[in-house]
Parts: C-alpha cells; sequence; structure tokens
C-alpha cells in the first residue's frame, strides 16, 4: 500500500485513526496499531510480515537474555546473535542476488537466482530492533518486557517505511505519566 493511493487516503487511515482515537487503553491503542501495521505491511506481500515478526521475535528475546545476562559472556554472545541475525537477514533479502549474480559472471557458472521479492521496510525494522539490542547491551534503556510494546514499535508503519529510523529510547515511556526525561 503506498502512501499517495486513495485506499490508503481515503479507507485504510482514516479507519486507523478511529480506531485508534475510540480505543480508550493504551493496550487497545497498541493492539491497533500492530493490526492496521500489518495489514499495511501484508497488503502487497503477505508472506514477508513474517520476515518482521521473526526480526522482532528474535530481537526481543535477545533483549529479554542481555538484560538478564548483563556484564557477563552471555550478553556479548546475545549481542553478536543480534548483529549476525540481523544483518544475516538484511543481507539474504537485499543482497544475495547481487553476490550470486557476480560469482555466476567471474566463475562463469549458471547458480540459479530465484527472484524473491523486498520485504517492504526491511531495512527500517531490522535497523530499529538491532539498536534496540545495542542499546540495551550499552545499558542506555531499559528491558521493554511486553513482546506487543515492543512490536507496537517496531510495526508502526506511519513512521517505518517514510522514516528515520527511531531509536527505542526516543519512544520509551518510563514513568506512569508517559513523560520520559532524557538524562
Amino acid at each position: 500500500m503506498v502512501f499517495s493511493s486513495l485506499v490508503f487516503l481515503c479507507i485504510f487511515f482514516p479507519l486507523s485513526l478511529l480506531l485508534y482515537n475510540l480505543s480508550k487503553s493504551i493496550k487497545y491503542k497498541n493492539i491497533i496499531l500492530v493490526i492496521t501495521s500489518i495489514i499495511f505491511y501484508s497488503w502487497g506481500e503477505p508472506i514477508w510480515i513474517t520476515a518482521m515478526l521473526f526480526s522482532s521475535i528474535v530481537d526481543f528475546n535477545i533483549g529479554l537474555i542481555i538484560d538478564k545476562y548483563r556484564g557477563h559472556i552471555q550478553a556479548k554472545i546475545a549481542i553478536i546473535s543480534s548483529v549476525v541475525v540481523n544483518l544475516g537477514l538484511l543481507g539474504v533479502f537485499k543482497y544475495s542476488n547481487f553476490i550470486v549474480e557476480n560469482i555466476n559472471v567471474f566463475l562463469g557458472t549458471h547458480i540459479y537466482i530465484p527472484k524473491i521479492s523486498l520485504p517492504l521496510g526491511i531495512s527500517f525494522y531490522t535497523f530499529q530492533t538491532l539498536s534496540y539490542t545495542v542499546d540495551m547491551y550499552r545499558n542506555e534503556i531499559k528491558v521493554q518486557k511486553s513482546f506487543l510494546k515492543f512490536f507496537t514499535y517496531v510495526s508502526m508503519f506511519p513512521q517505518l517505511v517514510a522514516g528515520p529510523i527511531v531509536r527505542y529510547i526516543d519512544i520509551e515511556v518510563c514513568t506512569v505519566s508517559g513523560i520520559r526525561e532524557h538524562p
């Protein structure tokens, strides 16, 4: 779905705003944001919502591991795993065709290159989840123990496609009043 399409402007966005504003609690607002974001990303290629979900599940759990083992070797292994998984995911989708094409040219091989569509927003959500784990490792943020809140941060469609990449520390809610003071 494109932001300038009539379906988005006349149906999807107004309906999303209406549902969001009718919700009274933050939990239901987050659920609405997640559902509308999944619909938005699934509009073109529904299968690739799995890549976003995979990245989110991996880094959510890595954040929990880093928090549990802060200062120990397990935390270091977890952050390295996050970097490898995220850059590997990005590499497979964005650069595998390029690499195989060059191997075919330089080595005269005929390795089959499958036509894989690029998941919408993959660079944004990959770097957002990665920045979360890096900030966790650096002890700059507190662990998010709610997957719903974490996935809302990762998947929120209005900012994810248009950018910029938002760090978790910039949206983290640390107080009951919802106001976070930056150090």
